[in-house]
């Protein structure tokens, strides 16, 4: 029988791909059989690996179209074919929605949902020439289902991106497929920013029903099984991928209160 996770001689984008989740993604790809491409605006001092085989690297600031145009081209000329593009590149700091510039909030969407649809809109160009068509996997966040204090202009790109996705699976069916998977709280090598310190990471664990936070590798593994034959009537969804999400707050308050 085939093995339905072997990606062998697929080509795979990942944006945002040297480091936390998207290293995950790129890992995890590696060891399906896929060909491997990462993006960031400088190389990390190590790629990606799998054993003995490593993604590729390409220089990009996803910010700029004409930065984004020669990486899909680039892709498409050295392997001939992309069959997977992960829209992984984003983030936020932390922001005062009262007082935050509008330069700020602007380069927060630019980075969260205009250059996922750039990279889209590429990636689905090649894909639709192709026999096998493609897949497209959008990296989104709780933030953009629930309110997001502190980074409400990335929560509403995140939101958006959602909805993105939904409409360009409609669009660009059947040959190309689109989904996303929203992440809930991901303990990568930069978690201490976001969650202080291991005391504050485990106050966190403690709010998740499976007890702990994310990994980048259960993100990775959920993009694989989009990517996959075994999604290929799975399109326009929103995978929910947070550990249970999160104990309502009245139940403690209510406790609390008795």
């Amino acid at each position: 029988m085939t093995n339905p996770l072997d990606l062998d001689g697929k080509v795979v984008l990942v944006t945002g791909g040297s480091r936390g989740i998207g290293r995950g993604i790129a890992v995890r790809f590696l060891e399906a059989g896929a060909e491997v491409v990462v993006c960031g605006r400088q190389p990390p001092e190590h790629l990606p690996a799998a054993g003995a085989r490593q993604a590729s690297f390409v220089a990009c600031d996803v910010r700029d179209v004409e930065q984004v145009d020669r990486l899909c081209a680039g892709v498409a000329e050295r392997w001939g074919r992309l069959d997977v593009l992960v829209n992984n590149a984003g983030g936020s700091p932390p922001a005062d929605a009262a007082t935050v510039s509008p330069r700020f909030s602007a380069s927060i969407i630019q980075l969260n949902l205009i250059a996922p649809l750039w990279l889209a809109q590429r990636a689905n160009a090649i894909m639709q020439a192709q026999e096998t068509g493609g897949v497209i996997v959008n990296i989104a966040s709780v933030s953009g289902v629930r309110p997001s204090p502190g980074t409400a202009a990335y929560g509403a790109a995140k939101a958006g991106l959602i909805n993105l996705t939904q409409s360009l699976a409609v669009e660009w069916a059947p040959r190309v497929r689109v989904n996303a998977v929203v992440a809930g709280p991901i303990r990568t090598e930069q978690a201490h920013l976001h969650y202080g310190s291991d005391a504050g990471i485990a106050a966190v664990d403690a709010t998740i029903p499976l007890g702990r936070m994310g990994t980048p590798e259960d993100v990775a593994s959920a993009c694989l099984y989009l990517a996959s034959p075994l999604a290929a009537w799975v399109s326009g969804t929103a995978l929910v991928v947070h550990g249970g999400g999160e104990r309502p707050a009245f139940l403690d308050a209510a406790k609390a209160g008795a």
